[in-house]
């Protein structure tokens, strides 16, 4: 017997399968495709978000084909799907949480900011889910709200694996919506009235272990229990054991997250940290505080398919090891803006310390110092 793990990041999709004793008996990855459509903003493709599971898992279960007990799912938290009801089809790509088209919108909100964070724990910012819901709603003014379904991409996955049955997410990812009161843990009406999106787009909130119903989309899972969600960083708290008030991880991925459990206080940061819905060991909801780093080894694709200064991210070190140091080069990789501490909209990367003698390998070098 098996449990079944899909990880849907940023960058890529990752399918997992384990025995009881956390063993990896199988592993598949897609690359997923980034569209830049304008500068600033992101955008995946749904479709191609859901072809990249059916793809890692069809894979995964070649190498492992016993039985498979339950399946959980980890996301890209954030990032926005927008789609009809009846026909299953996305109104629009989906907005990316690294997306910055929505930043003039959020100006609008800056007078509401103080009791917009009482409620949910966040800045108002376009890495949130609420403003981009809206903008998607402003862009289609054709599609019926009422037809409308919204999702981060746990949501979408859940939906697709169920063949529409369960429309879904779990607490940690409804966090991350600028539309979820931490404390009441429910759908704010009032958050919903103020960025203009319909209660009935939203999905019903259920505890992150627990059932999301059975898959039914892929035949060889059918009735497969769908046993635990979360978002990416509250699975990496969970994940690196961190079930206690004060434990902290910091990951490195596309972007760079480090997060405390702080139990069941909640606290307010005044340094520009988010708070945040996270996991106890038991499975059950906690507070937890974070710092958000937007880009982390995103720059590793930016300086393989932007620059073209590396043809892979595993060549990178030994162009690095190449020269002695940086030579005064560093990059400030706000591509998307600056999250903590500072969250800043309007920033923008930033190479500092070229000279006649800087070479492909100190800019290589310098994200180590970034």
């Amino acid at each position: 017997m098996a449990i079944l793990s899909i990880d849907q990041g940023t960058t890529g999709t990752t399918c997992m399968m384990y025995d009881r004793t956390g063993a990896v008996l199988a592993r598949a990855y897609r690359e997923l495709t980034q569209f830049y459509p304008q500068a600033g903003w992101v955008e995946h493709d749904p479709e191609e978000v859901w072809r990249t599971v059916l793809e890692c898992v069809a894979e995964a279960r070649r190498a492992y084909a016993e039985p498979v007990e339950a399946v959980g799912i980890t996301n890209q938290r954030e990032t926005t799907v927008v789609w009809d009801r009846r026909s299953g089809e996305p109104v629009h790509r989906a907005i990316v949480w690294q997306c910055r088209r929505t930043a003039e919108l959020c100006h609008r909100y800056r007078s509401e900011e103080a009791a917009i964070r009482a409620k949910t724990g966040l800045p108002v910012d376009a890495y949130f889910s609420a403003t981009k819901i809206r903008w998607m709603l402003d862009a289609h003014p054709e599609a019926d709200p009422s037809n409308l379904l919204f999702g981060t991409i746990d949501t979408w996955l859940i939906w697709k694996l169920t063949g529409g049955e369960v429309h879904a997410t779990d607490l940690t990812n409804a966090s991350r919506t600028l539309l979820f009161d931490i404390h009441e843990r429910r759908w704010s009406s009032d958050l919903c009235e103020l960025f203009g999106v319909p209660l009935s787009m939203l999905p019903e909130v259920r505890p992150s272990m627990g059932g999301f119903g059975a898959v039914r989309a892929i035949p060889e899972l059918d009735g497969t229990p769908i046993a635990g969600v979360a978002g990416d960083q509250q699975a990496a708290l969970f994940g690196q054991c961190c079930f206690g008030p004060g434990s902290v991880k910091n990951t490195y991925g596309t972007g760079c997250f480090m997060v405390m459990n702080t139990g069941d206080k909640c606290v307010s940061s005044s340094h520009g940290l988010l708070t945040t819905l996270a996991l106890d060991g038991a499975g059950r909801s906690c507070y937890a505080v974070e710092g958000s780093v937007f880009i982390g080894g995103a720059v590793m694709q930016w300086l393989r398919d932007g620059l073209q200064l590396i043809r892979s991210a595993a060549e990178s070190e030994a162009i690095a090891r190449s020269v002695e140091s940086n030579g005064g080069v560093y990059l400030v990789p706000a591509f998307v803006g600056l999250g903590a501490p500072h969250w800043n909209m309007e920033a923008r990367g930033t190479i500092t310390g070229l000279t006649r003698g800087s070479s492909r390998a100190h800019i290589v070098r310098c994200f180590g110092s970034a």
